[in-house]
């Protein structure tokens, strides 16, 4: 029997931030990452879908009642696609890529969820009758349909908008599973970005549309040069145009989403914003209707506080703690892990050892980012910590296991085994190059290691970023091991934020295995020297 049954199951509480003061609900609403939000409303719930890039399984739904506290409802895949790059085999990867920004719609009687991937070469759309339960079922084709927005118009037809710069229009089948042969394929609105000014950047992409008093409303997202992430709208009468355009919102960078009404007639809008190395994070805003045009309330400028009461004490199972205890019919996992790339199934098991997860090595692989089988959840702000305990015994020579802070410039606490000897070790980066900055001797079976990652912000520009590496031969007394990360967000790289992740990879001889005892976060760390 476990002695941490507390956490068992228990997801942390602090990504719904709550203001004390008030008891209201606080940006941002979810201090994790979870970009490129797309949300519908059906009766009196919402519904929210997100990007995970190569992370499966992927494009995540998520449930609110209230458009602040949010909980994890299951996956529309569980792979993406069958390839090299999804399967990290033979020096490919799929980092930075996997699929990109969803659509989220719910049209007669049924749920749809789309996305685009490069490392498909596909628009996908998956669909279900019930978005609870999932059982979501795949239609795909050819070409990639960048950003798109998915579209039911009141006439029957339907339609992907998409683009970046120029934002065109594709028509579609009926049932949205296919190009419609023949149909609309035309620009709706030439250089979208212009409305924005200034000297042109990121084209206007990241588009999202929805209809209102009988005119059709089209977000996008643009960054100007020497310039923040603006929002932009654009308005008119019918789907093909002609759109006039302005700025929707212009602060601190927080951007790419739509708008949502309430039950009750209220209107939000929904954004996130670059964090550093945390990811992208969502923000929601009141918004109104002036002249016919949605406007940002509060002067434009995103609130810290909500309109909506804090729910304190309110978990969620974006991140959850894991002591593996699965019983019959219970899932393999959790709703908050999810695998770096296509997962082998058959090389990992919570069932070969009651209470434990297993990882074991089915090839050689030169380091950590491209090993496969790697299990991960997201890190979370301002403050998150994990720790797990390993059982070493059954390692290989050439084995490497542990926890990792997984981004491109990553670092980890572990045990490696050399020939009959096994160590800790802490690698972290150095020019930034992985680098070994300790190695400790280690006889016994089980050890524990904690990593602590430090989001707080020193000011509007400057977040401490920063992860922190322990280990402990008893689990309680925690020993500081190696250097201290700085957390980088790499944009053209990863392309997400840090990860916790649990590894197990081999540089000789596959074979070997661990066992996870634990997997437990909490909100606060040990150090943030």
């Amino acid at each position: 029997m476990k002695k941490y049954t507390l956490f068992a199951f228990i997801s942390i509480f602090c990504f719904n931030l709550f203001a004390q003061e008030g008891k209201k609900a606080q940006n941002p609403i979810i201090w994790a990452d979870v970009p490129d939000i797309a949300v519908i409303r059906t009766g009196d719930t919402y519904y929210m879908s997100s990007t995970t890039m190569h992370m499966n399984p992927g494009l995540p739904i998520m449930k609110s009642k209230d458009l602040a506290n949010w909980e994890m409802l299951n996956y529309a895949y569980e792979t993406l696609t069958d390839s090299d790059a999804a399967n990290l085999s033979n020096g490919q990867n799929s980092y930075g890529a996997g699929s990109w920004a969803s659509s989220l719609r719910y049209h007669n009687g049924t749920f749809y969820v789309s996305t685009f991937s490069a490392t498909s070469g596909k628009t996908h759309v998956y669909s279900t009758k019930d978005i609870e339960k999932g059982d979501w079922k795949e239609a795909s084709f050819e070409p990639v349909l960048h950003d798109h927005s998915l579209f039911f118009d009141d006439d029957g037809r339907v339609y992907m908008v998409y683009g970046a710069g120029d934002i065109r229009i594709r028509e579609l089948t009926a049932d949205a599973s296919a190009i419609k042969e023949g149909g609309v394929d035309q620009i709706i609105i030439p250089n979208a970005t212009a409305v924005a000014g200034g000297i042109p950047g990121l084209p206007a992409e990241g588009t999202q549309m929805i209809k209102h008093n009988g005119k059709y409303y089209l977000f996008n997202i643009t960054w100007p040069q020497n310039d923040v992430r603006t929002e932009l709208v654009h308005r008119a009468d019918h789907i093909m145009g002609p759109y006039e355009g302005r700025v929707f919102l212009k602060d601190r960078g927080i951007a790419q989403g739509s708008i949502i009404d309430t039950p009750a007639g209220d209107w939000y809008a929904y954004m996130f914003r670059d964090f550093g190395a945390v990811g992208r994070i969502p923000h929601l805003m009141k918004m109104e209707w002036v002249d016919g045009w949605p406007v940002v309330a509060n002067g434009g400028v995103v609130p810290q506080y909500l309109d909506i009461p804090a729910r304190e004490n309110k978990l969620s199972n974006i991140v959850q703690s894991d002591e593996f205890d699965r019983e019959k019919g219970d899932p393999g996992l959790l709703l908050a892990w999810q695998w770096n790339h296509n997962p082998d199934n058959s090389l990992w098991s919570v069932d070969a050892r009651k209470g434990y997860l297993r990882l074991t090595t089915g090839r050689v692989d030169g380091d950590v980012v491209n090993a496969r089988n790697t299990l991960t959840q997201r890190t979370f702000g301002p403050e998150s910590s994990a720790t797990t305990a390993i059982d070493i015994s059954n390692m290989k020579d050439g084995d490497c296991a542990g926890l990792i802070a997984l981004q491109k410039l990553y670092g980890f606490v572990g045990v490696k085994m050399d020939g009959n000897t096994k160590s800790i070790v802490m690698v972290g980066q150095k020019d930034k190059k992985p680098t070994e900055f300790a190695n400790i001797p280690v006889k016994q079976e089980v050890v524990y290691f904690r990593i602590d990652c430090d989001y707080n912000v020193v000011d509007e520009e400057q977040r401490n970023d920063k992860a922190y590496f322990y280990y402990s031969l008893d689990n309680k007394k925690w020993n500081k091991i190696g250097e201290p990360l700085q957390m980088v967000y790499t944009l053209m790289e990863h392309f997400m934020g840090y990860r916790f992740g649990l590894f197990n990879f081999a540089t000789k001889t596959p074979g070997g295995f661990v066992d996870f005892d634990y997997f437990r976060v909490d909100d606060h760390i040990l150090d943030r020297q």
